[in-house]
């Protein structure tokens, strides 16, 4: 297997993987809201305070790399889904963490 110098489409693929669960977070949570009735500022408050609901919110939110990793593939731009894989398990400690030692 050969593997490939680092470029470009590996760090725009490393930022998107990045963002785009942090932008998801609040869709996440609105979702949420919207489906167990709740108000968004209730459970915004909940996820800034309860260490086991923002680690359950975070990982329904890397989903989201999904869609990168998927559109990626179809275009064939392996270096661009691979940084988003990579993206994807820098959120894995922090999941853990909070999941399970915190």
């Amino acid at each position: 297997m050969k593997f490939n110098k680092w470029t470009t489409q590996h760090t725009k693929g490393l930022i998107v993987g990045l963002i785009s669960p942090l932008i998801f977070v609040p869709l996440t949570i609105l979702i949420l809201s919207l489906v167990q009735n709740y108000d968004f500022d209730q459970l915004w408050h909940r996820f800034v305070l309860n260490r086991n609901y923002r680690g359950m919110v975070i990982s329904v939110s890397v989903i989201s790399n999904l869609i990168w990793f998927y559109l990626s593939l179809n275009r064939e731009k392996y270096a661009f889904a691979r940084a988003v894989i990579i993206a994807t398990f820098c959120f894995l400690p922090y999941i853990i963490y909070v999941k399970f030692i915190a």
